[in-house]
């Protein structure tokens, strides 16, 4: 035997006078063996170097690999560091785990190449695709490998059947719905002078700043369209004109993004009342900006949210509670069924609640 070649399975069998089986058990089924011959068994692997069974080329004979793929538009560190992120991975974790699965995170990339590469080369048994916009080409690569798919808030059924994946699991909120509610809050208080700071509107990057009503309802990402939707169904019943509430847009859901927003439509004049955020993350930016410009919030500017996440409550932050944890296990089981060849189920709307905390008051008086 050439030293330099890789001992296998067979060869640990040959050195010990067993059956390739026996040696596979003791790696993979070890209550099949006594005790003192899965230890033989292991030391003479030790020895020889064999590293035990490829679990990849085992759950490939098996027709699976024992992972399910999540597919977000943002990069690897978003995942990390966005509360809304980390719950949704965690509700799919407490349905993979059990099933024995792994997740694979394959994270969205401004290189288009990069990202279909990522896809097609993704070693997984299904995909549970999170909030990519309609025109996202992932989408499609994925239906093209034939991969078992579950969506999770957008694209949104109808558009799942326009890009040829009719009937794939999705998981979602009323986003219009509930946040025509946080909007009629603030409005219910008196305020009149709403302004919007909003997370992207498309998958490609442009220029952040003021959007009218043409770029809005233009906006790729179903989520942020919907919500604009919401506000705007909630300011034209208040009998307002849409038109003249500013809405400032940047590229992503960060503190950041809300502070940039935020001091944005601050400075315009008159100055808002009251800013609703399409997330909590920018509600953090448009609080930091307000303490920066000696604002009291909510006596002089009331700020409202979405998510609820983990930083909410402790922000004191009147938000949209939207169960992200849950949409994460129902995706998750949702897909585990699909790749199992089990029927897909209808499409889900989890509900909403509006949460009324410290930073909404009345409007000051002018």
């Amino acid at each position: 035997m050439p030293a330099d070649r890789p001992r296998t399975l067979r060869d640990v069998a040959a050195e010990l006078g067993v059956s390739a089986k026996t040696v596979s058990n003791a790696f993979s089924r070890p209550d099949q063996l006594s005790p003192q011959l899965r230890e033989r068994v292991l030391d003479t692997a030790r020895r020889l170097g064999y590293p035990g069974p490829n679990p990849l080329a085992a759950g490939l004979r098996r027709g699976r690999v024992g992972a399910i793929g999540v597919a977000y538009d943002n990069g690897l560190s978003y995942a990390f560091d966005d509360p809304v992120a980390l719950a949704l991975l965690a509700g799919a974790s407490a349905v993979a785990e059990p099933a024995g699965a792994g997740l694979l995170l394959v994270p969205g990339s401004t290189d288009a190449r990069r990202r279909l590469a990522a896809v097609h080369g993704a070693v997984v048994d299904g995909l549970v695709v999170c909030s990519l916009g309609d025109d996202d080409p992932l989408l499609a690569a994925a239906t093209a490998r034939g991969l078992p798919l579950a969506v999770v808030d957008q694209p949104r059924p109808a558009r799942l059947a326009e890009l040829g994946a009719p009937g794939t699991p999705w998981v979602g909120v009323d986003d219009r719905a509930a946040a025509a509610g946080v909007a009629e809050h603030l409005l219910a208080l008196g305020h009149r002078r709403i302004a919007v700071v909003s997370f992207g509107m498309h998958a490609e990057p442009i220029e952040r700043g003021l959007a009218g009503a043409g770029v809005q309802d233009a906006a790729t990402y179903a989520v942020t369209r919907d919500r604009l939707a919401g506000y705007r169904d909630a300011v034209e019943r208040a009998g307002l004109d849409w038109s003249a509430v500013p809405v400032w847009h940047g590229e992503d859901s960060t503190p950041d993004v809300g502070a940039a927003g935020a001091e944005a439509v601050l400075g315009l004049s008159p100055a808002p009342t009251a800013l609703l955020c399409l997330s909590d993350r920018l509600a953090e930016g448009a609080l930091a900006v307000a303490a920066r410009r000696g604002l009291r919030v909510p006596e002089d500017l009331s700020v409202a949210g979405f998510d609820d996440a983990a930083p909410a409550a402790g922000l004191g932050l009147t938000t949209v509670r939207q169960p992200v944890r849950e949409k994460g296990r129902a995706a998750a089981a949702a897909l585990l069924d699909a790749i199992a060849g089990r029927p897909a189920p209808p499409p889900l709307t989890l509900p909403t609640e509006l949460v009324v905390r410290a930073t909404t008051g009345l409007p000051p008086e002018d």
